[in-house]
């Protein structure tokens, strides 16, 4: 199902390069910006199973984007100028703004230099836990298990499983299964009590990946420091706030917005919803975050900016730079908005 939905992707952007129709449609869906999403960004690894490939993307990418978007005469600016700009209707200039999700440590060693390059200020939002070294990245637990074993036997929905994990398709195949089986668990608990559950059968340390891949708190200290970057909050634990009680998700995005400020005594103003799709982030989600106090909020679900996003500016879409579309021949396409209206059936704004 994933690799079929990648191909659909994948053909509607050959379409949009091959019939120019983006040129048609930028007037209308273009808006008047983007918030491009990344995650990490790294040197392209040797083919092989990469089932989270997807969130990552490497420097050479980031540079044409950044270098198409300077082409284009459109602004990179922060979070904060997008929501002043917003605020007071100023959209003279259309816009583009950098989010990076986690907290990774590629993101000062690798994209940084190439933001620089461009003098591209960029947010990243930082899982508190994850700057703590305790928290639990699963879905990168979950590939260290498929990678390591032949097969892998588990309970699902109380009967035994038995996945064959021997070649990549195999091993593929078994990551989907598994990864769409813990996303649909109902409660956090659930997902870790079983994740962990894999890892000690498959002899997987998931205690000491957050440590291995994203910045501590002593490096996020120099690194907040840089005038291009600001911090923005990602929850405490990295958990689907809509399986959470109101009080708990509204603990996760106020506790870990208080962490963030009092380790790098500086304000936080900005969120970025775990998952942030509809099942993981919806209009209580919205209120939450409103409530708390932060100026936006950013799922991820695909749109450009319009100025009716104004009107929700805690339930903000993105463009994801996603590792699979990794193609500059898709980059006017991205930014003309055209591809998103695709997604959206054509609605400007998706906030319910």
């Amino acid at each position: 199902m994933k690799q079929f939905r990648h191909n659909v992707i994948r053909a509607g952007l050959e379409a949009l390069y091959f019939t120019r129709a983006h040129h048609l449609l930028r007037p209308i869906f273009a808006g008047v910006g983007a918030i491009f999403m990344l995650h990490q960004v790294r040197p392209r690894r040797d083919a092989g199973f990469q089932p989270n490939r997807h969130l990552e993307i490497t420097p050479e990418f980031l540079r044409a984007v950044l270098s198409h978007l300077r082409g284009q005469n459109i602004d990179i600016v922060t979070l904060d100028e997008m929501h002043q700009r917003m605020a007071e209707g100023n959209f003279a200039r259309r816009f583009a703004c950098f989010t990076l999700d986690d907290g990774y440590r590629d993101n000062r060693d690798v994209a940084l230099p190439v933001l620089r390059e461009f003098a591209a200020p960029f947010t990243v939002f930082v899982a508190s836990d994850f700057a703590d070294g305790c928290g639990r990245m699963w879905w990168v637990a979950l590939e260290r298990v498929v990678a390591k074993a032949s097969r892998i036997e588990t309970g699902i929905d109380g009967n035994t499983v038995r996945l064959d994990s021997g070649t990549i398709a195999e091993k593929q195949a078994a990551f989907d299964r598994l990864h769409d089986w813990l996303r649909g668990l109902p409660k956090e608990a659930d997902l870790q009590r079983e994740i962990s559950a894999l890892c000690r059968r498959y002899g997987v340390d998931e205690t000491a990946i957050s440590r291995e891949l994203c910045l501590s708190w002593d490096e996020l200290k120099p690194f907040a420091a840089d005038p291009l970057i600001s911090i923005g909050a990602h929850s405490i634990t990295h958990c689907n706030l809509a399986h959470q009680a109101e009080q708990d998700a509204h603990h996760e995005m106020a506790t870990s917005r208080a962490r963030i400020e009092d380790v790098l005594q500086r304000p936080v103003s900005h969120f970025s919803y775990p998952y942030g799709d509809k099942i993981a982030a919806g209009p209580r989600e919205f209120a939450l975050a409103r409530a708390v106090g932060f100026k936006t909020a950013v799922t991820t679900r695909p749109g450009m900016m319009f100025a009716e996003s104004a009107q929700h500016l805690t339930a903000l879409p993105r463009v994801s730079l996603n590792g699979h579309y990794q193609d500059v021949r898709f980059l006017p396409a991205l930014t003309s908005g055209a591809a998103t209206a695709m997604w959206n059936g054509f609605r400007r704004v998706n906030a319910a």
